[in-house]
């Protein structure tokens, strides 16, 4: 057993000097609020992103304040995205230690006026993307000698949070299932699995997932929910960042296959 004298610097355990980390949907929201931790942390970061000017704003913001970082294109839905993001993180820094899982779309739509390709693109890219790009991040992390993976999730993979999410719930129930499994393969690995489900975060896209309503009613909507949380307001993206990054640091070595819900108490009620 380690003795007190014997402990690692407390300092050194949360610093990511000399790893790569790849965060889906780096470009705005919790995924830029990811990149940006990991960034002071040390960590050169491969943004991959669909939406380009955003990705391109996201990487140079870390280059100008002295960090590391490129941008990939990256469409979720082609089953080659796994294959094309590993391909660029290699070209761009050589090596990949972290993986976040944070791209995702929350369409609101009842599942009764919900058409079948609709369903698709949303299990597409929040649940088989989450697999091709963990497979692809994991044959490479094996032969390095281990890595980190942190899926973002979603309260709504323990309890569905309104009418209108089921594709979104079931893709991310999906998550939360595919995290323990996929944990227990790779842990032999020394890859480590886990999952953070936020609760309500205030991004610039919190309402304009919510596509079908009118501004008046997703503001009506943002509402009620707020009234829910214990703490009395809505998350930030860095309340989510910090405990991702803490996930993928020696502070957690002893730690795959779990759930941290991140939420401000919501999931009391």
């Amino acid at each position: 057993m380690t003795q007190r004298n014997q402990l690692p610097n407390l300092d050194r355990m949360i610093r990511l000097d000399g790893q790569v980390a790849i965060v889906t949907g780096g470009a705005k929201g919790i995924g830029h609020g990811i990149v940006r931790r990991f960034a002071e942390a040390g960590a050169s970061a491969l943004i991959a992103d669909v939406a380009v000017k955003e990705a391109e704003a996201a990487r140079d913001e870390i280059v100008k304040g002295g960090g590391k970082a490129a941008f990939v294109q990256a469409d979720l839905t082609n089953e080659d995205c796994g294959d094309r993001i590993l391909a660029a993180v290699l070209r761009e820094f050589g090596r990949a230690d972290v993986l976040v899982n944070n791209a995702g779309i929350y369409p609101f739509k009842p599942a009764l006026d919900m058409t079948a390709a609709e369903w698709d693109r949303v299990q597409n890219v929040n649940l088989r993307a989450t697999f091709l790009i963990s497979k692809a991040f994991a044959n490479h992390a094996k032969q390095r000698g281990g890595g980190a993976i942190v899926n973002i999730g979603s309260i709504d993979a323990l309890h569905p949070s309104a009418v209108g999410l089921a594709a979104y719930d079931a893709s991310k129930g999906g998550m939360l299932m595919f995290t323990k499994a996929f944990a227990l393969e790779v842990a032999p690995l020394g890859i480590r699995v886990n999952m953070v489900a936020p609760g309500g975060i205030a991004t610039e896209g919190a309402t304009g997932g919510l596509t079908g309503m009118t501004p008046e009613q997703q503001q009506a909507m943002m509402a009620q929910f707020t009234a829910l949380i214990p703490m009395g307001r809505m998350g930030e993206p860095d309340d989510i960042a910090t405990v991702t990054l803490a996930l993928v640091t020696p502070l957690t070595a002893y730690m795959t296959g779990a759930t941290v819900v991140v939420d401000g108490g919501r999931l009391l009620r």
